[in-house]
């Protein structure tokens, strides 16, 4: 609770919840635990509560385009359904161990492909 008080990186702090309670309505939650909110004078102002740490790309595609007011209906209403060969979306990986490591990386393995000799270096007149 204290670490609430100051933090928002964890969360939303204590400031944060008593303006969206009073302030906003609540329009949905996606699959993830995140809520989304609207401002009850204001409707084109959006938010979202994050379920967990606060990084935009646990946001999916749908509730993104809410968001930033590409749709004006929640997604449940204003997206065509999901089809089967959609994958699910993945929060950003950069910084885990599920990042992308090129071959000849210092943490990839492998080693990087050898040079082509198309490449040839600028030489002022």
């Amino acid at each position: 609770m204290f670490a609430n008080l100051f933090t928002w990186w964890n969360g939303a702090s204590l400031g944060t919840s008593i303006v969206t309670r009073a302030r906003g309505e609540e329009v949905g939650t996606d699959e993830a635990g995140n809520t989304y909110f609207r401002h009850r004078s204001n409707p084109a102002r959006r938010w979202v509560i994050y379920e967990g740490s606060n990084d935009s790309s646990r946001v999916p595609p749908a509730w993104n385009a809410w968001l930033r007011g590409t749709v004006d209906d929640v997604p449940e209403k204003s997206m065509p359904p999901r089809r089967s060969f959609e994958k699910d979306p993945r929060a950003n990986m950069t910084g885990t161990i599920e990042a992308h490591r090129p071959a000849g990386s210092l943490m990839g393995k492998g080693q990087r492909a050898a040079a082509t000799g198309d490449y040839e270096a600028w030489q002022p007149e």
